[in-house]
């Protein structure tokens, strides 16, 4: 809930609305002279908005579900994926303890991409002026013994969002997790002969061949140096450049990143980008998520032309337990905090 102190109404410079509701749902409004971000605190902190104001363009993908509350009907088939899936709006969803699809740890069963991303966040208002905007987010999950705070900010004269977190570990005992940040990009942004361009020395890292995850545009069970990756034939092809509408759909997982981990997507028809710039320490992957439109069955239907660009701790998207065996979940110890920051810039690009 918010702070309940009250601040001074504003319609110029930096500014917060949070006494509006989103289909039932309270949400946070940040907005300076150059974007609005909408988030919603009763369904993870997601957000489903990120308007660049001087174009009128939202970065966020909107699925055909469009935004929904989960507590406005009762599921016809309540299952671990579904109550995820059923909900998922695009946007940007918070993803812990558990990434992909439902998964074991401890004694703990998780559904598809963990707790928070459905949970109800508290909130205060940590800053408000005309100059700069801070909103300060805590969820503890149900499962395990975690609190996990973040702060999100805006500054005047910049189209940046910044956000800082803290992972606190409740136990007296170490904790494993995977933890990431959902990002999925659309139309009328995302779209054929858009780039995404990645740090020197990237590689891409794919699935074994007899992964549950079905076959999709890359050849599986193999490494490659960004962008190049092989087909089914063996043919070589730019994973970097978005394909026509049609292409399979796939799922590969970005790696080799520096401290300051980074990418950007491109659309030099419309003349923007999108640079995300996160902690690789505690982040070391991307998951990269493609949907061209090729999936005819649930969920989508052949309705979507859109991808995932997704800052990750743990892979692959088969949940925590492949990602303990591969040793890429993260490592808290007893009662440690962790930190972590990303950033997200707008950018004019040339056309």
């Amino acid at each position: 809930m918010g702070t309940g102190i009250y601040r001074p109404q504003r319609n110029y410079g930096c500014r917060i609305h949070d006494q509006v509701t989103t289909f039932g749902m309270r949400t946070v409004v940040l907005e300076n002279d150059k974007v609005r971000v909408s988030i919603l605190p009763d369904k993870g902190t997601e957000i489903f908005e990120y308007l660049y104001k001087s174009a009128d363009l939202d970065f966020m993908w909107l699925s055909a579900q469009g935004v929904q509350n989960p507590g406005a009907y009762l599921p016809t088939s309540p299952d671990s994926v579904s109550s995820f899936i059923d909900y998922y709006p695009g946007g940007w969803q918070e993803v812990f303890p558990n990434g992909g699809p439902p998964s074991l740890y401890m004694g703990a069963q998780f559904g598809q991409h963990g707790e928070v991303a459905h949970m109800p966040w508290d909130y205060e208002i940590v800053e408000d002026t005309p100059e700069r905007i801070g909103v300060r987010f805590r969820v503890r999950p149900k499962k395990v013994p975690f609190e996990l705070r973040k702060t999100i900010r805006l500054e005047l004269g910049s189209p940046a969002l910044f956000i800082e977190e803290e992972l606190e570990n409740l136990a007296g005992l170490p904790l494993q997790f995977m933890w990431g940040h959902h990002i999925a990009l659309g139309q009328p942004f995302v779209e054929p002969g858009c780039r995404i361009r990645l740090p020197e020395g990237a590689a891409i890292v794919t699935e074994e061949m007899d992964s549950q995850v079905p076959p999709g545009r890359v050849k599986r069970g193999k490494r490659y140096e960004w962008p190049l990756a092989e087909d089914l034939n063996g043919q070589r092809f730019d994973l970097s450049v978005l394909p026509d509408r049609g292409e399979p759909s796939d799922i590969v997982y970005l790696t080799g990143f520096e401290d300051k981990a980074w990418y950007e997507v491109e659309n030099q028809r419309l003349g923007l980008g999108l640079r995300v710039e996160w902690d690789g320490k505690q982040f070391p992957h991307a998951w990269y998520w493609q949907e061209f439109g090729d999936t005819k069955a649930y969920p989508w239907y052949g309705r979507h032309y859109n991808i995932g660009l997704e800052p990750f701790c743990g892979y692959p998207t088969s949940g925590i337990e492949e990602s303990l065996r591969n040793g890429s979940a993260g490592t808290i110890g007893p009662m440690q905090t962790l930190r972590f920051w990303l950033r997200t810039v707008p950018y004019e690009a040339k056309k």
